[in-house]
């Protein structure tokens, strides 16, 4: 054991605090020059994604039309806007990904390999959804997904997350 060197008491030896070699893991993200295979179709895959996902939340908007008595039909584009902010993030800060993103198999993480919080979500959300709303923009980050070697958007790069294939190709 190791001698004392703080008041919260004794440190655990390298045998209790270093995990075995076979189990360390590196949680940065992969280099795409290295693992193409995390990246492969990567953009593509979001763009079929972000069909479903507007499929999905069109329904849903839908559905609030007739549950308000189609007054829901005056203000329907924000209430698809609204149905869409909400459904981008709770299915990313609960999975990582949009039930379409699921579909095509990729997720989002951040730098450092690890999955996305609730507010990393809701920021990446938010900046989608303005995004989105200025077609321009959209589409410059349409572009940097396109050539960016990450496949990275505007929203990912601002936020240094990224969309990678949940499993890599073998």
């Amino acid at each position: 054991m190791r001698p004392d060197i703080s008041s919260t008491g004794p440190h655990p030896g390298p045998e209790m605090s270093d995990p075995p070699r076979t189990a360390l893991v590196d949680w940065h993200l992969p280099d795409p020059e290295r693992a193409p295979e995390f990246y492969a179709d990567v953009p593509l895959k979001r763009l079929l994604a972000f069909v479903i996902d507007s499929a999905v939340i069109f329904a849903l908007s839908l559905f609030a039309v007739v549950l308000t008595a189609f007054i829901g039909l005056f203000f329907f584009p924000f209430l698809f806007l609204c149905l869409g902010f909400v459904y981008r993030w709770v299915t990313i800060s609960r999975a990582f990904a949009t039930w379409g993103m699921r579909l095509m198999g990729i997720e989002f993480r951040r730098a450092d390999g690890t999955r996305l919080d609730g507010m990393t979500a809701a920021l990446h959300t938010g900046l989608f959804t303005l995004a989105c709303a200025m077609p321009v923009i959209q589409l410059v980050s349409m572009g940097f997904m396109a050539f960016h070697p990450r496949g990275q958007g505007l929203p990912d790069i601002m936020l240094d997350t990224t969309a990678l294939n949940c499993r890599a190709r073998g």
